[in-house]
C-alpha cells in the first residue's frame, strides 16, 4: 500500500518518482536485453484515456510501468500471458468508507473488483481527528465503535495507515461531522466563532499532514445544523493547500436543486473544486428529475471546477433514518445493534412479525443501518451515462449484511452497464474508473497505462466480468 499524499506532497512525490523512472529503469546485465520484474504479454491494453484498446506487452520494474510495446526480447523474473484479456489501470474507488478497513483488513471487497486505490473520509465522516468518551453518534458509527476513534490528529491516522501496509493505495479526506463532534459540546446548533476557529485549525493540520481535502455530510444529524457560512469558513483552508471539497449534500430528494446550489456556492466562495458525492435524485416524487439536476450541474461547471460520482444501483445505504424510511418503497436492514438477528430482512417483514407499523419497528431496531430502494433505474442510467460521472462504490465494509455495491460496483459497470445494457463502450467505462478519477482527485501518475506511471494494474476478461453480489447474498466476489 502507498498512502496517497496531499496536494503539496503530490507535486514533490511526482517529481521524485519521475526521476526514479528516468534514472533507474530496468536492470541490464552484460549488455543484453533489460531484465524486468514482470512482463505481461499479449493483453488488450485499455490505457484509461477512453481511447480504443491496442494489443501490446507491458513491463514493470519496481512500482512503475517501465515499457509498453513489443517486448518479445525482454526478460523478466515473472511473465504472464494475457492473450485476449483486458489490461487496465487499477480502478480508483473515489467514494468509500474504508477508513477502518484499510487499517485492519485485507481489502478483499475492493481487490476482488480490481480496485487498487480508495478515497476515505467521505460524507463528513473520517476516523481522524477524533477521540471519543463514548459511542460514536450516527453516522460516525458506520466506521466503528468508540475504540476505533483513537486518532486525535490526522497525522497519527496517516502514520497508522503507513504502518498497516494494506492492499490498496489510500487517500484521506477530513470529515466535517468528525470535526464538529470533536470540537462542539452540542452539534444540534451552528458552530460559534471560537469553534469554527478550532475546527479550521484541525482541518489545516490534517491537510498539512497529507489529507487531500475536506468532506461534508450536511444531510446527517451531526452537521445538519451547520449553516452554509460555517462550511464556507472551513473551506477557506483548502485553496492555499491545493485541496478539494467533497459533499454528501444537504438534500438529495425534494430540495435537491437547492442543495446543489449550496454546494456550488461553497466552491465559488472558497475557490476550490467541489465533488458532488453519489449524485442522485431520491424518493418516488423526484423520479425523472435527473435531466434537470444534470443540466444544473453542467451549467455551474461552466464557471467553476466541479466533479461528481455515482454508484451503479437504484438503492442507497446508510444508517437507519426515519425520513429515509418514509420515502423508500422498500427498506432492507443491514445491521442492528439492538436486534442483530434482523440483519438481511425487509423492514416491512420485521414490522409484521412484531405487530408494529414501519416507523415503530425502525425505532425499535436502533441503532441500525439499512438499504433504501428509493431511486429510479432510468435516473441511475442517465447519471451513469453522463460523461463526467466517476464511479464510487459508497460501500460500507463493517455492515453485517452490506449493500452489494461493496463487492460489486466496479464489475457491475463493466459487465451489466457496459457489456449487457450498452450504456457506454468498455473503454469509456474504464475511463470513469481510472484517469477521470485520478485527474479530478489529483492522484499523480495513477489511472493510466504509460511508461513512468505507477504499475497499479488489473487484468480481466471483458466477455465474462460481472458482479456476483446481490441484495440477498451481498458478499459474493465478482466473476
Amino acid at each position: 500500500m502507498k498512502r496517497l499524499p496531499g496536494a503539496d506532497g503530490r507535486r514533490k512525490l511526482a517529481r521524485a518518482e519521475r526521476r526514479h523512472v528516468e534514472w533507474g529503469g530496468a536492470a541490464v546485465s552484460g549488455g543484453g536485453p533489460p531484465m524486468y520484474d514482470l512482463v505481461i504479454r499479449g493483453a488488450r491494453l485499455f490505457d484509461g484515456s477512453g481511447g480504443p484498446p491496442r494489443t501490446a506487452d507491458l513491463a514493470v520494474s519496481g512500482d512503475y510501468i517501465a515499457a509498453i510495446g513489443d517486448l518479445g526480447a525482454a526478460e523478466a523474473q515473472r511473465e504472464l500471458r494475457a492473450d485476449g484479456l483486458a489490461l487496465a489501470p487499477g480502478f480508483i474507488d473515489v467514494h468509500t468508507h474504508d477508513d477502518r478497513a484499510v487499517l485492519d483488513g485485507d481489502m478483499a471487497p475492493k481487490i476482488s473488483q480490481g480496485v487498487t486505490s480508495v478515497v476515505v473520509g467521505n460524507c463528513g465522516v473520517s476516523l481522524a481527528p477524533l477521540t471519543l468518551p463514548g459511542a460514536p453518534p450516527p453516522p460516525l458509527d458506520l466506521l466503528g465503535g468508540q475504540g476505533d476513534y483513537r486518532f486525535p490528529t490526522m497525522a497519527e491516522y496517516l502514520t497508522a495507515l503507513d504502518r498497516a501496509g494494506g492492499a490498496t493505495n489510500t487517500a484521506a479526506l477530513v470529515g466535517h461531522s468528525t470535526l464538529r463532534v470533536g470540537t462542539m459540546d452540542d452539534v444540534q446548533r451552528p458552530a460559534r466563532p471560537a469553534e469554527i476557529a478550532a475546527m479550521r485549525e484541525r482541518l489545516r493540520e490534517g491537510l498539512v499532514a497529507g489529507a487531500i481535502g475536506f468532506s461534508t455530510g450536511l444531510g446527517y444529524a451531526p452537521s445538519a445544523a451547520a449553516p452554509t457560512g460555517e462550511v464556507m469558513a472551513l473551506a477557506g483552508e483548502l485553496a492555499p493547500l491545493g485541496a478539494l471539497h467533497t459533499t454528501h449534500m444537504r438534500d438529495e430528494s425534494d430540495h435537491v436543486a437547492e442543495a446543489l446550489e449550496e454546494a456550488f456556492a461553497i466552491g465559488r466562495h472558497a475557490l476550490v473544486p467541489v465533488v458532488i458525492s453519489h449524485f442522485k435524485v431520491s424518493g418516488r416524487g423526484n423520479w425523472g428529475r435527473s435531466p434537470m439536476t444534470l443540466a444544473q450541474w453542467r451549467k455551474a461547471a461552466g464557471g467553476q471546477p466541479l466533479a461528481l460520482d455515482a454508484y451503479p444501483y437504484a438503492a442507497s445505504s446508510t444508517v437507519l433514518k426515519s425520513d429515509y424510511v418514509a420515502e423508500a418503497p422498500r427498506v432492507l436492514i443491514t445491521w442492528s445493534k439492538s436486534h442483530p438477528e434482523q440483519a438481511g430482512r425487509d423492514l416491512d417483514e420485521i414490522a409484521a412479525d412484531w405487530g408494529l407499523d414501519r416507523a415503530a419497528a425502525a425505532e425499535r431496531l436502533q441503532p441500525a443501518g439499512a438499504v433504501y430502494f428509493s431511486m429510479d433505474e432510468d435516473d441511475v442510467r442517465r447519471i451513469l451515462a453522463f460523461p463526467e460521472t466517476m464511479i464510487g462504490s459508497d460501500g460500507l465494509p463493517h455492515d453485517q449484511h452490506p449493500h452489494p455495491r461493496l463487492w460489486g460496483a466496479f464489475p457491475r459497470v463493466l459487465g451489466h452497464y457496459a457489456r449487457e445494457v450498452g450504456l457506454f463502450p468498455l473503454e469509456e467505462a474504464i475511463r470513469r474508473m481510472t484517469s477521470l478519477s485520478a485527474e479530478r482527485f489529483g492522484l499523480v501518475d495513477r489511472g493510466t497505462l504509460a511508461e513512468g506511471a505507477f504499475a497499479d494494474l488489473v487484468i480481466f476478461d471483458p466477455a465474462t466480468v460481472k458482479d456476483s453480489a446481490t441484495f440477498a447474498d451481498p458478499k459474493r466476489p465478482a466473476a
